[in-house]
């Protein structure tokens, strides 16, 4: 990994005053547009004066670096990389006051795509420094925030075992497909209380917790979730093999998750999941550990990003 400050003598002083000192932290083995060349350079000729400049080549040591960059005074932090990148770099920024950017140039890139951020180089560089600035929710599950959305169960396992190269030739088809070929129709007796209350009482296959409505595989699976609601949608899925599985992913890709007879969905702000047998769980398409027990709340606002002038 790398950093380096780097200053412009020809930025137009009160354009760099209004931008401030701006951190970059780059995945490096991620792409978007003329890579990360043109995006100094872009930053340079938009005028910031003092750019931060951080590159790692996993996600899993970001946080490092924009905690680095939050001591070295950033005012703003761009993240280049794809959702898992982002993930990251949200639970370190949450509670601060310092706005995330993002240059969406992973795969997916789900948070970005739900707020209406393209992957075209120049406009998100636009919108990351001149964009509308909107306090956003996060999610978080045993003390780790996701902007998107955490899982278990089924969730855990599709995740794990996606084979990016088919993700990259089917797109959210290879979800459905990654997951038909792992089905073992695992049910789990599962306990769920939303907000102090009993929910679901059951043998589950799969735990759901959405930020946003497009989730994995670009699945549209909660209709009425927004980022700045100050709620979580909760889904949990009774489907057990193939077959099921092949009914509830098909309605799920085609936007009507509400009509599949083994899946059920409620919002709630906090959450508690009790697993009989240890499942996978992940966030934001990272797969973490096995877990019996999940913690789940909404925590309200807890990061501001910079976004499209018009709402997504």
């Amino acid at each position: 990994m790398s950093s380096s400050t780097v200053d412009s003598p020809t930025a137009d002083p009160a354009t760099a005053r209004s931008v401030g000192t701006v951190a970059v932290v780059a995945h490096l083995n991620k792409t978007l547009g003329g890579g990360l060349d043109e995006l100094r350079a872009s930053l340079v000729a938009a005028g910031v004066g003092q750019l931060l400049w951080y590159e790692v080549p996993k996600s899993r040591k970001a946080p490092k670096q924009v905690r680095r960059a939050l001591k070295e005074g950033a005012d703003l932090l761009l993240v280049w990389g794809g959702d898992g990148m982002v993930q990251r770099c949200a639970d370190t920024l949450a509670g601060t006051d310092v706005p995330m950017g993002i240059l969406p140039a992973g795969t997916a890139n789900l948070f970005a795509t739900n707020l209406g951020i393209p992957a075209d180089l120049p406009e998100a560089v636009r919108i990351a420094l001149h964009g509308r600035r909107r306090a956003l929710d996060l999610g978080r599950l045993n003390g780790e925030h996701f902007a998107v959305m955490a899982g278990a169960g089924f969730d855990g396992d599709l995740i794990r075992d996606a084979d990016r190269k088919l993700k990259g030739r089917l797109g959210r088809a290879a979800y459905v497909w990654t997951g038909l070929r792992h089905v073992r129709g695992e049910l789990v007796r599962t306990r769920i209380r939303v907000d102090g209350a009993d929910w679901f009482d059951g043998d589950a296959s799969c735990v759901l917790f959405g930020n946003v409505g497009t989730i994995t595989g670009g699945i549209p699976a909660f209709d009425n979730a927004r980022p700045d609601d100050g709620a979580l949608e909760i889904g949990v899925s009774t489907a057990s093999g193939a077959v099921d599985w092949a009914r509830t992913l098909g309605r799920m890709a085609a936007g009507r998750s509400e009509e599949s007879p083994f899946v059920r969905i409620t919002r709630g702000r906090k959450v508690t999941v009790r697993f009989a047998a240890p499942k996978m769980y992940e966030l934001d398409g990272g797969a973490r550990t096995t877990a019996k027990r999940l913690k789940v709340k909404v925590v309200p606002g807890a990061l501001t990003v910079c976004c499209p002038d018009r709402p997504a």
